[in-house]
């Protein structure tokens, strides 16, 4: 579990982070979102004992960060965003080496290295140099470090940059599984559509502060608005415009089209359709208009 109450980190007379307070329980996934320079990283480091904050407080996996730090660094898989591999080392003598840093035994370290290398499709890289690593391999070799030591939380920053499609997929697969296995999991990213995929909840940080939080649903609402529904025809709008506009407030129309929005689409829609279809309307489709955490994140990040 990840717990921060008016978490505060200053630099002189800078405040890279200001008063944030979030928890993420096990088995949920969070996605840290913002522009460079709003505090996600600042966060992170905190996170992980490698900051102190100069006010308020972080428990991590149990520990707080400012009394117990050794045991917040143990309980935790940091992935990040520049990992700093040792490019001469091959790579299983450097997940060797870390296993050795985390005090695994040797075999269980061979073994759960070799199982998330085969994992990410990379069986390969155990006995190639680092250095000879595409950076998608790379990113794939520190997380696959990150989980050696088998952490109840993960503070990964952008566990995905420069991966190919394929690859990307791998991780984001695997991180689910992580979630599933019951750990804490909050994710940097830059990619709103791989957050969307797999956030539970997405806090967007600008400024130092959080500026929004929720889950992408709640977001697409609070933002953005009601439910925006497109009823399709199978012949002219002209009579089911008002038999639409008799249940929700009508906002486009086209030939054969109507976009409406709905408060409670699970009253509304229902009885819109009821409508048509004692007037002997034909419905060919009635779906919900995609709105992507893209608009969410511009409106917050704009302002």
């Amino acid at each position: 579990m990840i717990h921060t109450e008016h978490l505060t980190k200053r630099f002189d007379d800078f405040t890279a982070v200001d008063g944030v307070t979030l928890t993420v329980r096990p088995g949920r996934i969070l996605a840290l979102l913002g522009p460079n320079g709003a505090g996600k990283t600042t966060t992170v480091r905190m996170l992980a004992a490698i900051l102190m904050p100069t006010e308020g407080r972080a428990v991590v996996a149990g520990y707080d960060t400012r009394q117990d730090p050794i045991a917040v660094r143990q309980s935790v898989g940091l992935l990040t965003e520049q990992p700093g591999l040792y490019l001469r080392m091959y790579g299983g003598e450097y997940l060797e080496f870390f296993g050795r840093l985390y005090g695994l035994d040797p075999d269980i370290c061979r073994r759960r290295a070799r199982e998330w290398l085969d994992r990410f499709a990379m069986p390969e890289a155990w006995d190639r140099r680092i250095g000879e690593y595409s950076k998608g391999m790379r990113q794939k070799l520190a997380l696959v470090r990150a989980l050696l030591h088998d952490p109840p939380v993960l503070l990964l920053d952008e566990p995905t940059s420069a991966m190919d499609p394929h690859s990307a997929k791998l991780v984001r697969d695997a991180i689910l599984s992580l979630r599933d296995e019951r750990r804490t999991i909050l994710v940097c990213t830059h990619n709103l559509t791989e957050a969307e995929l797999i956030a539970d909840e997405i806090a967007i940080i600008r400024r130092g502060q959080i500026v929004a939080l929720g889950t992408p649903a709640e977001l697409k609402r609070q933002l953005l608005g009601p439910p925006l529904m497109e009823l399709r025809l199978a012949a002219s709008t002209d009579g089911a415009r008002p038999l639409v506009a008799r249940w929700a407030p009508v906002v486009e129309e086209g030939p054969d089209w109507i976009r409406y929005r709905a408060e409670a689409p699970e009253a509304v829609n229902p009885a819109i359709l009821r409508a048509l279809a004692e007037a002997d309307i034909p419905v060919v489709t009635l779906s919900e208009v995609p709105r992507s955490l893209e608009a969410v994140y511009l409106r917050v990040v704009e302002g």
